[in-house]
């Protein structure tokens, strides 16, 4: 019975036959932005979630790669050790300056690691496993929670949007990209383990805005991984909006095997298979958080 109500749910219309989304709100369609005259200073956006697998690193290219299409000149930062968004991008790490080299030494010149992806619009601060050595090297150092933020002050001003795809972990690195960014998107899987984390996520937040970067705000919660086909799917989403109202987003991003053939490539969705309805999920994201203000 349970069931049967929900998908009613999700196949309902207002009165005025304005459809329903998943989020249970009317689904609007987001207006194409407007080309810009002049580019930066950038607004900074971390992705974060202390649970992996949750679709920060998907999110981050796809987003990027959305925002770049829409002629937005994005800076994509991996900052997560593991170096995903940089092989997802096909980004060599290997003998090359990464973001480590920037964090330990801060008088390099930032432009020394970044490299431009094979989307136009679309540059990369990459990553490696040498990352993951970074906490303990800048443990003892003066504001090591503001090290990142020296670095991207670099070159705010070339870019309209710096995205961090940072670690699953609420460590240093996380604090980091939490100081230095303007907003923070949690991309949230629709799954009751990955609810449990973002009141956990959102009091780091806080704690931060307090202590560290009183401007940083919620840009929203994204749900990934949706599969309007599973009753727990359409449950979690159903709690997380009761619980975060406006601020969880409106777009949704679903769950297909086209993100990892994608990866693969090392290619955006939304060049690997632009016709796809996750790619369209993408550019619909990236189109609702330019009418929220989140982005130029």
């Amino acid at each position: 019975m349970a069931q049967k109500a929900a998908k009613s749910r999700s196949r309902a219309t207002k009165g005025d036959d304005t459809p329903i989304g998943p989020t249970g709100r009317p689904y609007r369609g987001f207006p194409t932005p407007p080309p810009l005259d002049s580019h930066g200073p950038a607004r900074i956006i971390a992705l974060c979630n202390q649970k992996g697998g949750v679709g920060k690193t998907t999110t981050s290219i796809n987003l990027a790669a959305s925002l770049a299409e829409y002629g937005r000149k994005v800076l994509a930062v991996d900052f997560d050790p593991q170096g995903a968004l940089s092989a997802g991008l096909g980004i060599q790490t290997h003998d090359v300056p990464t973001v480590y080299d920037l964090l330990l030494d801060t008088k390099r010149d930032a432009h020394e690691a970044i490299v431009a992806s094979a989307t136009p619009g679309l540059d990369v601060l990459p990553a490696n496993i040498d990352l993951s050595a970074a906490e303990v090297h800048l443990v003892n150092e003066v504001a090591r929670e503001t090290i990142l933020s020296r670095v991207l002050r670099q070159v705010t001003g070339e870019y309209d949007v710096i995205l961090i795809d940072c670690q699953p972990s609420l460590g240093l690195l996380t604090v980091n990209a939490l100081t230095a960014a303007h907003g923070v998107l949690i991309p949230l899987e629709c799954e009751f383990f990955a609810l449990r984390g973002v009141a956990l996520l959102i009091e780091t937040i806080d704690k931060v805005r307090d202590r560290l970067n009183p401007a940083i705000k919620l840009d929203g919660l994204l749900a990934t991984m949706y599969d309007p086909r599973t009753l727990h799917s359409r449950e979690v989403l159903e709690r997380v909006v009761e619980a975060f109202g406006d601020d969880v987003l409106e777009t949704v991003i679903g769950r297909t095997v086209k993100f990892p053939d994608a990866s693969v490539s090392g290619v955006p969705i939304t060049e690997f298979a632009p016709e796809h309805a996750a790619a369209q999920a993408y550019l619909r994201l990236a189109r609702e958080l330019v009418a929220r203000g989140a982005v130029a």
